[in-house]
């Protein structure tokens, strides 16, 4: 049976429309897609933006919180120049995979360091968002690790 080349466009489309509708319907009846949005209240959360701004303006203006990894764990090295016992803050760790893996710690310093213990921390990506005031300033540091 021979096919004109109108009738194979025509099929080609059909089969093209209905390759991108069964992957459409796919992605909203699988419930192994997850659609969450990144935090419960986005939009609260966008109207602090400028705040958030200025606190990272501050934080890179400073020394910056590094980040070291070791076999306990994940080891946060605030800047040497501030008071330690004036610190005070948390640092979110965001799993972007897993909602159900994101945690908060609080910042209170003993010494320069935060350590966050290895088994809170499974492999793969990790955003960071260390939010933390001194003196009366704000200072905000985002990072993303691999574990």
């Amino acid at each position: 049976m021979k096919i004109n080349w109108g009738t194979a466009i025509v099929l080609s489309f059909i089969a093209f429309i209905s390759f991108i509708l069964y992957f459409v319907i796919q992605m909203n009846v699988d419930h192994k897609a997850n659609h969450d949005l990144v935090t419960e209240d986005y939009y609260k959360d966008a109207l602090n933006h400028q705040t958030e701004i200025n606190a990272e303006v501050n934080a890179n203006r400073h020394e910056k919180v590094t980040l070291e990894k070791t076999g306990e764990g994940l080891i946060l090295h605030f800047p040497s120049t501030i008071d330690f016992k004036k610190a005070k803050g948390t640092v979110s760790l965001y799993r972007p995979s897993n909602k159900q893996l994101d945690f908060d710690l609080p910042v209170s310093l003993s010494d320069a360091n935060l350590l966050i213990p290895d088994k809170r921390l499974l492999d793969g990506r990790w955003d960071i968002k260390i939010t933390w005031s001194h003196d009366g300033e704000d200072y905000l540091q985002k990072e993303s690790i691999t574990y």
